[in-house]
């Protein structure tokens, strides 16, 4: 595919959540790929207190570590000015009238947040889920209660907020007690916070002495914990969805990860070589089948664009052993060097900058919210 100079793409990436680092490697390749292209890129590094400044023109990170960037003297090595977000999107968005954005941010806060508002606001039109869909994918149950409500299968889940464990959390652990009892083999659990992504805050807890840790990890990250059965290794499926400009939805995939650790936990998935993942994935081709209609209904219930990735958990083992449950959503997934998103595309004989390009043209065909 190609792309003429003229066109105007701004790349937001960095942020205040705690996937900041991940969301620098994802946006600094898109925007690199968009410049071996030819495309007019302009780079917005988001800043931990969610500040925001222009990086140089033709920036590249090259072997610039993700962590200076979300220092505190990123503006320095950067060579970079602060400012407020939106005081810079209007400047940008006055000086650039044909822009489409990419707001590669991961994470609460920024995944599902303030960029996208102020982009709609400016009919300026972004690549990913709008801020309503975007949120709901960042709150595990809500996507959780979705599926439900379409006759997909899902794990059972028990919420425990900040405020219930403060007040008693005897009260709490008698209710996570009759929980595991109904819905676990021996009562191992895992809990996660509601609105978190790249495994941060999840923890395994065994019985019912862990319990208390998980809960207390996760609200660390967020104002609920999201408990739910402990599948003994379960494969992890993922299945990547790309929007075309003609509004059709095509599923890719799916990949598989095999994780280096108990579960696919942060340093499982970012520390180079202690997991692997592949898009040769040995699976019946009704299972396949199954996984693609799954995906595809629940991006279209959940009011996605452009792109997604569902993952799935197969059981190997226990009372729910070959049965498959959908996991979570990511609107916007990762472009790091290891991210099954782009790998998915590349399998599908999709390139990564080809991915890029694609992406705009969709968004660019549809339009701002404010146009």
């Amino acid at each position: 595919m190609s792309q003429s100079s003229e066109e105007h793409v701004v790349v937001f990436f960095g942020g205040t959540s705690a996937e900041a680092e991940v969301s620098v490697v994802s946006g600094t390749a898109i925007a690199e790929a968009l410049l071996d292209r030819n495309v007019h890129v302009l780079q917005v590094l988001v800043a931990r207190d969610g500040g925001a400044a222009l990086l140089p023109s033709l920036h590249r990170r090259g072997g610039r570590s993700p962590q200076m960037y979300t220092a505190s003297t990123a503006g320095t090595e950067l060579t970079c000015t602060f400012e407020p977000l939106d005081a810079l999107l209007e400047r940008i968005a006055h000086e650039h009238v044909d822009l489409v954005a990419i707001p590669a941010l991961h994470g609460p806060g920024d995944e599902d947040g303030e960029v996208q508002v102020a982009l709609d606001r400016r009919g300026i039109p972004f690549v990913g889920a709008a801020h309503a869909a975007a949120r709901l994918g960042m709150e595990k149950h809500q996507f959780k209660a979705l599926a439900h409500a379409l006759g997909l299968p899902t794990l059972p889940y028990l919420l425990v907020t900040r405020q219930e464990w403060a007040a008693d959390q005897a009260a709490v652990r008698a209710r996570v007690a009759a929980f595991a009892a109904e819905h676990t083999d021996g009562g191992a659990l895992i809990g996660k916070p509601t609105a978190h992504g790249s495994s941060i805050g999840m923890r395994i807890a065994r019985g019912e002495s862990e319990w208390p840790e998980a809960i207390e990890l996760a609200l660390r990250f967020g104002d609920v914990a999201l408990l739910e059965p402990y599948l003994e290794r379960p494969r992890e499926l993922e299945v990547a969805l790309l929007e075309y400009p003609d509004g059709r939805v095509e599923a890719l995939g799916p990949g598989e990860v095999f994780s280096g650790r108990e579960f696919y936990d942060y340093d499982a998935k970012y520390l180079p070589g202690v997991s692997r993942t592949t898009t040769s994935v040995d699976i019946p081709h009704a299972l396949r089948a199954e996984l693609h209609a799954a995906a595809t209904q629940l991006f279209a219930a959940s009011g996605c664009r452009d792109l997604a990735r569902i993952d799935f958990l197969l059981a190997r083992t226990g009372s729910r052993a070959d049965a498959w449950f959908i996991s979570e959503i990511n609107t916007f997934p990762g472009f790091t060097p290891i991210s099954l998103y782009p790998a998915l595309a590349e399998a599908a004989g999709i390139g990564f900058a080809d991915l890029c390009l694609q992406l705009v043209a969709t968004a660019r065909a549809r339009g701002g919210a404010a146009q």
